[in-house]
């Protein structure tokens, strides 16, 4: 877990998760692999002021609202969520939410390798809304609502009722909860479906690429040689599948991230500009004015 206040959270383990947002000072297992909840019970010490700030986690959040406010930040979307939002936060994908007040559901975390051995494939291909490309909110009609919230219940009464075959248990009821929410999930599956089909597989690679690299690699060339293709013809493949050009990406990935860090740590300026590569704290700046209108301390404020 990398430093509170100083980087942007990376939380590897779900203890950690309980202790520094949460602010659960209950001794947790470092290797627990699942933890479920309510929305009321998790959220009622979260720091009333700063909220939740930007992290990453190393593990599956799913969450159901059922009362309240709440709004949240995934990945580069930013919304407030309604009555009946079904949330699911994959692994690593960046979240936060600077306002939660009055809110009840159900929520869990859990790692994917903790239901592996029990899935004929991998999880995002089972269940695709844990692809980084999905749908990651969807508002459910009441009764499917009520429906949910049952799976969710029995999986808190295991949790908390002792057994010898508890790990078991509780894994078949988390792939039930999740074969629920699958067929829920239909109509934006054929939707992603429909889309990664007009989609060139170029682009979609390419898109995958620019998220894991933006901050080091911001040429097209860099992109186009790993992909073993011309820098026109990606240029013309991409702008064609998403009204974009590869350098756009770049610079609105690098644009996002920098947004993240100014608005939800306490770093400098200068280290800022450092971590994402640029070359000097006036290259930084300019980039920012550039692509925002405001200088990065400006921007930072309005944040």
């Amino acid at each position: 877990m990398s430093k509170a206040g100083k980087d942007i959270m990376l939380i590897k383990d779900l203890a950690a998760f309980e202790k520094l947002v949460n602010r659960d000072l209950r001794p947790y297992d470092i290797n627990m692999m699942v933890m479920p909840g309510t929305l009321e019970d998790k959220h009622k010490d979260v720091d009333p002021v700063k909220g939740i700030k930007a992290l990453r986690r190393q593990f599956n959040l799913i969450y159901l609202l059922t009362e309240g406010e709440h709004d949240v930040l995934l990945g580069a979307d930013y919304t407030w969520l309604k009555i009946n939002d079904l949330v699911i936060v994959p692994e690593n994908m960046v979240y936060a939410s600077k306002y939660i007040r009055n809110c009840k559901g159900y929520c869990i975390h859990f790692k994917t390798e903790f239901i592996q051995s029990i899935l004929p494939a991998s999880l995002t291909s089972e269940f695709p809304f844990f692809d980084f490309d999905a749908e990651h909110i969807i508002n459910l009609k009441e009764e499917d609502s009520k429906g949910l919230q049952q799976a969710f219940k029995d999986i808190l009464n295991e949790y908390h009722r002792f057994s010898y075959e508890k790990d078991f248990i509780l894994k078949n009821y988390i792939h039930i909860l999740l074969l629920r929410i699958r067929e829920l999930y239909r109509p934006y599956v054929h939707r992603m479906v429909e889309s990664r089909n007009r989609a060139s597989t170029l682009a979609i690679q390419f898109k995958h690429m620019v998220e894991k690299q933006f901050a080091t690699h911001r040429t097209v060339r860099h992109y186009a040689d790993a992909l073993h293709v011309s820098s026109k013809h990606l240029c013309d493949v991409v702008k064609e599948t998403y009204g974009k050009t590869p350098k756009d990406f770049i610079n609105d990935m690098l644009l996002l991230e920098a947004k993240v860090q100014l608005g939800s740590t306490d770093k400098s300026i200068s280290e800022i500009s450092y971590d994402l590569h640029f070359q000097d704290q006036a290259h930084f700046t300019h980039f920012i004015k550039q692509k925002s209108g405001m200088n990065p301390a400006a921007l930072r404020k309005s944040l």
